[in-house]
């Protein structure tokens, strides 16, 4: 038995929908710039893709998407992102885009939370972006939908509303990365391990809000969730 200086922290889990188990997270990555925003086009049509990239928050800032979460220090921009999230739950390294779907357990809806003036600064600086996306209650989720339920959605509609008035509107569809393309890419960088969770971007309509604001968002078939921005800070200390 192995005897620790203090306590660890607990084990990071989603709930899986209908089902009283949990899945286990291991990692947490995101990926940087998968739909296309207004600005990225070239007179109305879609430029040639670049290569993703992927950033990573800790494991520990995926939370419920229900509740309550903290106006996070050092920021007047806050920012929430709607994205699709791959739920991993077999190990693999190099693999192949055919076989990717084979290593997916399953998706969830979640909410990149992003210190955006802080990432902004950083861009220009060509400094990493971990300043601003991995802090606490920095990624909401919802439980997990296993693929043996809804297989491998390519088209749903996901949107994001603060106060009730849209921000985000689009459709899986418009990814610019397929989910198989963004496993084999991740998994040909640094081997996927099962309990991975991989946040595939978002679309455009990133805006920033406030203390007391309600930030509602869903993927369709997947999962719905709603947050507040809590105003009293000492909560969360």
């Amino acid at each position: 038995m192995t005897h620790y200086v203090f306590t660890p922290l607990p084990q990071p889990s989603l709930p899986i929908q209908d089902s009283t188990e949990h899945f286990p997270i291991a990692r947490v990555f995101c990926m940087g710039r998968n739909y296309w925003w207004p600005e990225a086009l070239i007179d109305g049509k879609a430029p040639e893709r670049e290569a993703p990239f992927f950033f990573m928050k800790p494991a520990h800032a995926i939370v419920p998407a229900h509740g309550h979460i903290p106006f996070p220090s050092l920021t007047a921009e806050f920012c929430p992102e709607i994205e699709l999230i791959i739920a991993i739950g077999k190990d693999g390294s190099n693999i192949t885009e055919a076989n990717a779907l084979d290593h997916v357990f399953g998706y969830a809806a979640g909410l990149d939370m992003t210190r955006r003036d802080i990432q902004m600064a950083a861009k220009k600086l060509g400094r990493p972006w971990e300043s601003s996306k991995a802090f606490e209650y920095s990624a909401p989720a919802s439980e997990i939908v296993p693929v043996s339920k809804i297989g491998h959605p390519t088209s749903a509609a996901l949107w994001l509303q603060v106060n009730g008035v849209d921000r985000q509107r689009s459709d899986l569809a418009n990814q610019i990365w397929s989910v198989a393309e963004v496993v084999s890419r991740i998994s040909h960088s640094i081997g996927l391990k099962a309990g991975d969770l991989i946040f595939t971007g978002t679309p455009a309509g990133v805006e920033s809000i406030q203390p007391g604001d309600v930030v509602t968002a869903a993927i369709e078939g997947i999962g719905q969730l709603s947050v507040t921005v809590a105003t009293d800070q000492h909560a969360f200390s």
